[in-house]
């Protein structure tokens, strides 16, 4: 599999299931933004829920650091909303639930698995200038971490704004962070 980093947002419209409403959003219009892309399998199954739910309870957070948070799988934009009215969990997303029935951008991005039509757990943050500077995947029975992603866009947002510096395993806002052939600067 080859490295994604650094490549830059694709140039794709999907629908979406957005505050009640059918709409079309284009990921390119996300720039000037930190954009996350959660990729899962299907609306209607075991983790996928409980994912959307606490990513949903993060969003604020994410909203508060700049950065857009969609969700994306090969289900429709009604199933998307059928779910998310029949669904305590998902009555709680209040980001994009984006639409890829065809596969189109989890095949750009990887997630795609062919044999079943579905997407991988993938997790991937774009700076603002649309650039990939992390991204996960997981095996569809490992759920994923909502506050983990957001001190990965924590650290990835305070390296793009502080040129030269890296953070340390586990690093946090407030914590040590370093300079490459220096020992630790201190909390910035």
């Amino acid at each position: 599999m080859e490295n994604l980093i650094g490549i830059h947002v694709p140039d794709f419209t999907l629908e979406a299931y957005h505050q009640e409403k059918i709409k079309k959003i284009k990921l390119l219009d996300c720039k000037g933004k930190w954009l996350i892309l959660l990729f899962y399998p299907a609306d209607f199954t075991f983790v996928c829920p409980t994912e959307l739910e606490e990513a949903a309870g993060y969003y604020p957070k994410f909203q508060a650091l700049h950065a857009e948070l969609m969700s994306v799988s090969t289900d429709t934009v009604f199933a998307h909303k059928a779910w998310h009215d029949n669904s305590p969990a998902i009555k709680k997303v209040d980001f994009p639930m984006l639409a890829d029935p065809t596969g189109a951008l989890c095949r750009a991005l990887g997630t795609y698995i062919s044999e079943e039509g579905l997407s991988s757990r993938g997790s991937f943050i774009f700076n603002p200038d649309g650039v990939l500077v992390a991204y996960e995947m997981h095996n569809n029975a490992i759920g994923r971490s909502a506050k983990e992603l957001l001190r990965k866009l924590e650290a990835a947002k305070f390296v793009g704004e502080h040129e030269g510096m890296v953070c340390p395993a586990s690093w946090e806002p407030g914590k040590e962070t370093l300079e490459p052939g220096l020992d630790l600067v201190g909390k910035i």
